[in-house]
């Protein structure tokens, strides 16, 4: 392909996992990027705070990097931001409650001087060479859209996560009508949200959840605490607004809640009738019958509110005999032990609790796979790729389109990282640039790779053994020790034969190096680690970390 007519889309986040999403469309000098999410650490992560996308091909193209493109505020869309902008500092378009999320974002991280530009449905703008058009779709937040890139190659449309809710809350429908322009006129690529596609039939609409609320709201007698994700706008407006029929207060707990709640209100997002708010502190001064808490924790983290509630250690709320507790969420994919046991926990405090199993408190904010089927058809792609979801969902996804007439040539199960290149002629699989998932603990972002981890794990299994000894500089005799510390691998009070025999094993290696007249420190470290390790494992099973430290005197 000609250097003139080559579009290469590039995703660094977001194929075969959740979450994370990045994609980056480059047509010569100018690229554009879709999303810049982050996602939540697996259990061997330990210690991570974060995961986000590694975005060295843009550090790299810094120069080149037009515009980011947000299609709505979801943590795995926005969260990796204020991460990004600290290498490269583009334009930033989204809707205005998406940018209104952002917004609050970049000031907790101390950012100033972000250019944020509010966009509309079917605003159009210039960025290049390239016409980038934003079109309403429905999905669990207000305010998101999808995105058609008009390249002079074609058109490049991205759903971003969607669902076709015939009976949305906001009263925004799909914008059918756009996309089916859009696929007349004749669509290049479709990239396409997969995280649904093993799912049949169709997504149920939020209003769904309404319903079951009135229902759940009607026939409770004490406080009602329900939790869901703090940026599901629409669930929440929906709690307050049965709360409100109810006649009870609403009290807003957990700090990501308390701004993303503050944050759509302000932009007219929710409504919230006056007198219907109170503080946190003055929920004991109602009857349980007239109050709702609304809460984080849907997900069980350990320092969410509900999961302080669950285990009596929240200052203002606790779980009370009478309580009923509503998770309007389901566990995302990793978090299934931790919500289980806060609902365990909060069955123990005495506290009556819904979840998903029982009746329709969640629903879905992604289409299934009848209304991936109807997108597909009025957009009529002629190349498609499959992004959001595991390898699973991405497959289902390719297979949905080829039943659909899709030639399987012309469909792209890809990986981050992948170079898809198109031309009006052809497309194909073109290289790889860096892609990956960068660690994020505490300050640190990207600190924390492969060696750190494997630390962790073999302190989080086996514990440490330090041996302290004191040589004398000159003649390399042990003056002192070895003296032994041990931390998660045995109760020293217990194993006190075990640590004197270590000790032993110590002193025969060190003997050993002084025979051979080996005086660096590196190699009689690695005699005292081997030899002490063998007769460790020898006794116990066990591999804990040797952490020698020698020192002249």
């Amino acid at each position: 392909m000609s250097d003139e007519a080559r579009l290469n889309i590039i995703p660094l986040g977001g194929l075969g996992e959740i979450g994370k999403n990045m994609m980056a469309v480059r047509y010569q000098d100018t690229i554009v990027v879709i999303d810049a999410g982050l996602m939540f650490p697996e259990d061997e992560l330990l210690g991570i705070y974060v995961v986000i996308p590694d975005i060295s091909y843009l550090v790299e193209n810094r120069d080149k990097v037009k515009a980011i493109l947000i299609t709505h505020g979801h943590e795995d869309h926005v969260g990796a931001l204020p991460y990004v902008l600290k290498e490269i500092n583009p334009p930033i378009y989204g809707s205005r409650l998406t940018m209104g999320i952002v917004e609050g974002k970049l000031k907790e991280h101390s950012f100033d001087n972000i250019k944020l530009n509010v966009v509309r449905p079917r605003d159009i703008i210039k960025v290049g060479p390239l016409e980038i058009e934003f079109i309403r779709v429905s999905h669990s937040i207000p305010d998101c859209l999808a995105i058609a890139i008009h390249t002079p190659l074609g058109i490049v449309f991205h759903t971003g996560d969607f669902k076709i809710d015939q009976t949305p809350v906001d009263g925004q429908v799909i914008d059918f009508r756009k996309m089916a322009e859009l696929g007349e006129k004749g669509v290049l690529l479709m990239l396409s949200d997969s995280t649904n596609a093993d799912r049949t039939g169709f997504t149920m609409s939020e209003k769904v959840v309404g319903n079951t609320f009135d229902e759940l709201f009607g026939r409770c007698e004490g406080r009602i605490i329900v939790t869901t994700f703090a940026s599901n706008v629409h669930r929440i407006q929906q709690a307050i607004h049965t709360a409100v029929k109810y006649d009870r207060k609403v009290a807003i707990v957990g700090r990501s809640m308390v701004n993303n709640v503050k944050i759509s209100h302000q932009l007219g997002y929710i409504n919230i009738p006056e007198g219907t708010l109170i503080e946190m502190e003055e929920i004991s001064k109602y009857p349980p019958e007239q109050v709702l808490i609304a809460t984080t924790g849907s997900q069980g983290e350990p320092l969410s509110a509900l999961t302080r509630m669950a285990t009596a250690d929240h200052r203002w709320v606790g779980i009370k005999p009478g309580d009923t507790v509503i998770i309007s969420a389901t566990p995302i994919h990793g978090n299934e032990k931790l919500v289980n046991r806060t609902i365990d926990l909060l069955f123990r405090q005495g506290a009556e609790v819904i979840y998903q199993k029982d009746m329709s408190v969640h629903v879905s904010g992604h289409a299934s796979q009848e209304e991936l089927k109807l997108i597909l058809n009025l957009i009529k792609p002629r190349y498609f790729v499959p992004v959001h979801g595991e390898y699973r969902h991405l497959m289902k996804h390719a297979q949905i389109a080829e039943s659909l007439g899709i030639p399987r040539s012309r469909i792209f199960v890809s990986e981050n990282g992948q170079i898809i290149e198109i031309s009006k002629k052809k497309a194909l699989v073109a290289g790889k640039v860096t892609a990956g998932k960068v660690l994020v603990d505490g300050l640190g972002v990207g600190d924390v790779g492969n060696i750190v981890l494997r630390d962790r794990r073999q302190l989080s299994q086996d514990g440490i053994m330090i041996v302290v000894v004191s040589i004398n500089k000159e003649t390399g005799e042990v003056v002192s020790g070895p003296d032994i510390v041990t931390r998660g691998f045995v109760y020293v009070r217990e194993s006190e034969q075990l640590i004197e025999n270590a000790k032993a094993k110590v002193k025969e290696a060190m003997e050993q190096c002084q025979r051979k007249n080996l005086t660096e420190w590196a190699v009689i470290k690695s005699q005292i680690r081997d030899k002490l390790g063998k007769h460790l494992y020898e006794k116990t099973g066990r591999r804990p970390m040797i952490m020698p430290i020698i020192m002249e005197i």
